[in-house]
């Protein structure tokens, strides 16, 4: 069985994140369940993992990579950029920026479910 590894970064600041991450996070989970029924009988395990970072690390908070390889990388005509991120800066008591995806002429602060599902099939090809 082949395995599709989803992993996602975000800021831990005691327990808690921002804003925008949290809604990534609800579409991640709502992804990952649909994909792990979706893609078991074409032999594709999905392990999905959180890696929790320091306000250090904000730079690659709300990153989602798919075996390694970052979003962005796997949609086409996907890029990153970022903007000021009001609930970051709360959490880390200072203005902070924070990463954003722009697929098709939109700009996501919050990653939603289908650009989640869209790159994970790529990846996955079993969707």
């Amino acid at each position: 069985m082949n395995t599709l590894e989803i992993e996602w970064r975000h800021l831990d600041k005691d327990g808690r994140t921002c804003l925008r991450c949290s809604d990534t996070l609800q579409s991640l989970q709502q992804v990952v369940t649909q994909l792990a029924a979706e893609c078991a009988p074409h032999g594709v395990n999905i392990a999905y993992r959180e890696t929790k970072l320091s306000p250090k690390q904000l730079s690659q908070s709300n990153l989602i990579l798919f075996n390694g390889v970052p979003l962005e990388s796997v949609l086409p005509d996907a890029f990153v950029s970022e903007n000021e991120c009001l609930s970051c800066g709360d959490l880390c008591g200072q203005p902070s920026f924070c990463r954003t995806v722009s697929v098709g002429g939109h700009t996501f602060e919050a990653i939603p479910a289908t650009l989640i599902r869209q790159a994970a099939c790529i990846a996955a090809q079993c969707c």
